[in-house]
């Protein structure tokens, strides 16, 4: 028997519902939502869109799922075995906005790291990064001049944190800074559960002409302990075609532009309109 078979639910019984039963299964279609509630699919799809207008779900596509706290950050070496073709498209999307003599912070993190291949040709770059694995993968590019920004060291993510990096990237101009997350929603906007993330991250929109979020869909609807700052405050949103369309679209009505970079796409066909 559904949850509303003997007496019709209002809206917001319904909803509850809806949320009582993700929380149970996490992920769940429209087809069972349907059956469990006994209501339409049109209705189940309303109901949706209204609970994750107040973000307490999230759209995917077929169905929904309960947004999810992140208790700790992944390791670098975690990171770096998930989703990697989405990375490379997002990378490639990201690297192509970078043109030659320009100053660029680069997040930590695996997915800005994928740029490097994508920035070959790019010369006179001056590249500001907190991540020691970007840095040293930088040494070979013939043109770059490297500036690494100094602080405690995060062993787990092989990147600097915390006041001091901060007050290094403080004193630059920055043309373009790529910023990572591995927490992100419409609601929330950028989070994380690491205190020391927040001064550098908030520092590299303070300082830079263009600021750009570079983070995969499947983080999408993850949330830390500490807001950063909100998907408003970003020029530009580079994720992965798995981020559903009306979690773009609600995106691109903050004033934010959205880039949905297709991993199984040609380069030159990846790019949405913002």
């Amino acid at each position: 028997m559904s949850d509303s078979e003997e007496t019709p639910l209002i809206p917001e019984q319904r909803r509850e519902l809806i949320v009582k039963h993700l929380r149970r299964e996490s992920v769940l279609s429209y087809h069972q939502l349907t059956a469990l509630l006994g209501v339409s699919h049109m209705t189940i799809r309303r109901d949706i869109a209204a609970l994750e207008a107040a973000g307490r779900v999230l759209a995917t596509p077929g169905g929904a799922k309960i947004s999810s706290r992140l208790s700790v950050e992944p390791s670098r070496l975690e990171k770096s075995a998930l989703d990697l073709l989405e990375k490379d498209a997002m990378a490639r999307e990201a690297a192509s906005l970078v043109r030659d003599g320009m100053t660029v912070f680069l997040d930590a993190g695996t997915t800005i790291q994928a740029m490097r291949p994508y920035l070959d040709a790019v010369t006179d770059l001056t590249i500001v990064s907190n991540d020691l694995a970007v840095i040293g993968s930088f040494l070979d590019h013939p043109t770059v001049d490297l500036i690494a920004l100094g602080g405690r060291v995060e062993k787990n993510n092989q990147s600097t944190v915390g006041r001091l990096a901060a007050l290094t990237l403080r004193e630059l101009s920055i043309d373009i800074a790529f910023v990572s997350s591995s927490s992100w929603d419409l609601q929330r906007g950028v989070t994380t559960p690491a205190e020391s993330k927040i001064e550098l991250k908030t520092t590299a929109l303070a300082v830079s002409s263009e600021s750009v979020l570079v983070a995969g869909s499947s983080k999408y609807g993850s949330f830390g302990r500490y807001r950063i700052f909100g998907i408003d405050e970003v020029d530009l949103v580079i994720t992965d075609s798995g981020l559903h369309d009306t979690a773009a679209a609600a995106i691109r009505e903050l004033g934010t532009a959205v880039v949905l970079a297709d991993p199984t796409a040609d380069a030159a066909n990846t790019r949405a309109a913002g």
